[in-house]
């Protein structure tokens, strides 16, 4: 059974922003030398991996709303410079925008049941087109 990962994107004002992290980040990967690989670094491993990496995605929430989501490819744990246990997430490159979710702030990340996850925009008749601030005003009266 397909279950995913939903976490917070701080610093991140739009999914444009996250785009243009995730470009930035593989093109200093490529000029390093380095296999170019999109991952997210957590405290803490998943316990249900099997899983996540049965179709999940990670879900990131932008400004208070479920806006994007990647698709998980390998959860690798490892252990720092400094002894403490880690875990980087593998996410493939690609950000599938969402149909906007409200979320309230957490910390860390938290385990979204494939049922709850918010569809792909334009599925569902969610309108891809739609300018950003109306679609943030839509989602902010509950109507996205």
């Amino acid at each position: 059974m397909t279950l995913h990962l939903i976490k917070l994107c701080v610093g991140a004002d739009s999914v444009e922003d996250l785009k243009g992290w995730i470009k930035g980040r593989l093109a200093a990967q490529k000029a390093a030398g380095v296999t170019p690989e999109q991952f997210h670094t957590t405290r803490m491993q998943p316990k249900r991996a099997e899983e996540l990496l049965d179709g999940g995605s990670l879900y990131w929430v932008i400004k208070g709303n479920v806006q994007a989501r990647q698709r998980l490819v390998d959860i690798r744990p490892f252990v720092d410079a400094e002894g403490i246990s880690r875990c980087n997430l593998i996410l493939e490159p690609v950000l599938h925008e969402t149909s906007w979710a409200p979320r309230r702030p957490f910390q860390g990340w938290r385990y979204l049941d494939a049922k709850d996850a918010p569809p792909d925009l334009g599925a569902e008749g969610q309108a891809a087109d739609l300018p950003l601030e109306l679609r943030r005003e839509l989602a902010g009266l509950g109507l996205l």
